[in-house]
């Protein structure tokens, strides 16, 4: 990716916060870069996190550990991925989701089976991990723009995208090691629109000159 190359994937950043690696200011500066990228509005963006925060605590409230469900909240639609043990709390699980406040829509792609293992749930991480950091580093589309999730080696991509962003999307994520499937949930814009119109690069904050002793 053009400009962006110097980010980490998330879960790279983390780790390298908690081995003291990263100044906070980096960390700080890292985060305030996604958020000017990212196409979705800052209401949207703190919309999401809460409706995650909520459906999951719900979800959590009501089955606890007989169910292994992630929800994942973009513009405010909601993806249900992970592990059920029957259509009944299948259906209820989405009636959860679209009862929280600020959901537009729910995709429900919870699958009626064992909770899954914590080995698959970390083969899921890395490959997540794999695709997000092959999208930072393309120099075709900005991986910024491209949520990724995976469950069970399936691997969902959600974003605010133009078709070419989409295809070279689906490509990077389909040809990653271990990626058994890809599922598109993109919203889709033109690159004439102004949400995917290339943004003018954010200015790094003005340093005061120190003043002599």
């Amino acid at each position: 990716m053009r400009a962006l190359q110097f980010l980490l994937p998330a879960a790279l950043l983390a780790a390298a916060l908690l081995q003291g690696c990263m100044p906070v200011a980096m960390v700080g500066a890292g985060a305030a870069v996604v958020a000017f990228e990212d196409r979705r509005t800052t209401g949207a963006q703190v919309d999401d996190e809460t409706i995650e925060l909520r459906a999951g605590n719900r979800v959590d409230d009501r089955f606890g550990n007989r169910v292994h469900v992630n929800v994942t909240s973009y513009n405010r639609y909601v993806l249900l991925t992970g592990e059920v043990p029957d259509e009944a709390a299948r259906s209820e699980i989405e009636k959860i989701a679209r009862s929280v406040t600020n959901v537009l829509g729910v995709t429900n792609d919870l699958q009626v089976a064992g909770v899954s293992s914590a080995t698959s749930r970390s083969n899921d991480t890395f490959i997540t991990t794999s695709v997000k950091t092959r999208m930072l580093n393309s120099d075709k589309f900005n991986g910024i723009h491209v949520k990724v999730v995976t469950e069970a080696s399936v691997v969902y991509l959600l974003g605010v995208v133009t078709e070419q962003e989409a295809a070279d999307a689906v490509e990077l994520a389909r040809t990653t090691s271990g990626v058994r499937k890809v599922v598109k949930m993109f919203e889709y814009c033109k690159p004439t629109d102004e949400i995917c119109a290339p943004r003018p690069p954010s200015k790094p904050a003005e340093q005061r000159p120190r003043s002599s002793p």
